[in-house]
């Protein structure tokens, strides 16, 4: 894969909420600058210095969390973790979100929040001068979907025309992938029951985009339509955090969707298998496959810190 000798920041959006802030351009060279991160990381090793990065954590995480916290460090930046998981922290309960964001303005460089509602984060965005980053919310999930996109370049090289499938729940990976595909020139064709597709909203302006990079975004229920002649082969949770009242109607309503190794068997003979993490074994896919030769899964986790700290020295 061709890598980049850039320093200089990307000019882009002061903020990464959605990943439909970025051009196809911007979005390429982003994925670039990461495989630099990770091949020479001394080289970025002073990009933080002096910078305080607040950590705003609604979920609870641990690939997020580390990366982020790991990344930063490594680039001599400093931490500040805010744990917002507990009921009596919620975010927004004992002061407006508004009012959160104007004081972290004055006092940290940036805001990486992983939140409930993408409605947080774009009034932090709003309400605050430094960069905010999605690190996961209910709508989006802007740095696992480039890690993924950037862990499939690593092995396949040059994406456009690349045949991604993904099965199960149209949530917000799903639309995160739309939205990167649709820029990167990707085949993703996305395949879930009938009543959980991704948001018409993110369907068309992922269309729209598709039409210019030439990318192709198919939506179509049939499993096994979607992941047959696919290179890589996604899945994630089948309900996820927030969603838990719905658990035991959603395992029977995915049921069909389960990536074993029948399913995988229709993709190419040396397609991957892709997972955000935390996995199900014997639900949204079965151990052989998590855990078989196709399974990119632990790339796909350490990648997020170089994506994330490609983020991080493009937006400080």
């Amino acid at each position: 894969m061709t890598t980049t000798t850039l320093v200089a920041p990307i000019s882009l959006s002061n903020d990464l909420l959605t990943g439909a802030e970025w051009s196809p351009p911007h979005t390429r060279e982003l994925l670039h600058l990461s495989a630099d991160i990770k091949a020479r990381p001394v080289r970025y090793a002073s990009t933080l210095h002096g910078k305080f990065i607040a950590l705003i954590f609604e979920k609870p995480s641990l690939r997020t969390r580390v990366t982020f916290e790991v990344g930063i460090q490594s680039m001599a930046g400093a931490v500040v973790f805010l744990d917002h998981t507990q009921a009596s922290a919620s975010l927004g309960a004992r002061e407006s979100i508004a009012d959160v964001a104007r004081n972290l303005d004055r006092w940290v460089h940036g805001i990486v929040a992983r939140v409930y509602s993408q409605r947080v984060l774009e009034e932090m965005a709003v309400n605050a001068g430094i960069p905010v980053i999605n690190a996961l919310s209910d709508k989006f999930h802007p740095c696992q979907a480039l890690a993924d996109f950037f862990t499939l370049e690593e092995r396949f090289g040059a994406l456009r025309g690349f045949k991604l499938a993904y099965v199960g729940d149209g949530n917000n990976v799903c639309h995160s992938l739309m939205y990167l595909a649709a820029r990167l020139g990707v085949h993703l064709r996305i395949a879930t029951p009938p009543d959980y597709a991704p948001a018409p909203e993110v369907i068309a302006d992922s269309k729209r985009v598709a039409r210019e990079t030439k990318a192709k975004i198919e939506l179509m229920h049939d499993p096994r339509e979607a992941v047959t002649g696919a290179m890589g082969v996604y899945t994630d949770s089948w309900t996820s955090m927030g969603f838990e009242a719905e658990e035991a109607v959603r395992n029977q309503v995915f049921q069909p969707y389960q990536v074993n190794t029948e399913l995988m068997s229709l993709a190419t003979s040396d397609a991957v298998f892709m997972h955000c993490l935390p996995a199900h074994r014997g639900l949204e896919v079965t151990p052989e496959v998590l855990d078989g030769p196709q399974s990119v899964v632990l790339d796909q986790s350490e990648n997020r810190m170089y994506v994330q700290k490609a983020i991080l020295h493009t937006l400080f």
